[in-house]
């Protein structure tokens, strides 16, 4: 089952690949993907991937897990 996550900014949809190990310091990160225009590959640290942000007064997740039926919906 593919998980997908809304950003609380753009609204767009993303895709996780996989967790990875950042070569200079062996932090933990996400791989994720872009459901949209070129499907682009990002990289983000696990803990900035997974934090909360203050958005229009409220704090909220950077990435908000979605059902992969609502992700598919909309990609």
């Amino acid at each position: 089952m593919e998980q997908y996550y809304r950003h609380f900014r753009n609204k767009k949809i993303y895709k996780f690949v996989a967790y990875a190990t950042l070569e200079a310091t062996e932090e933990e990160a996400v791989v994720y993907q872009a459901m949209y225009g070129d499907r682009r590959y990002w990289i983000r640290t696990k803990t900035n991937f997974f934090e909360e942000v203050e958005h229009e007064g409220k704090q909220v997740p950077r990435f908000q897990k979605i059902s992969e039926d609502e992700a598919l919906k909309e990609i």
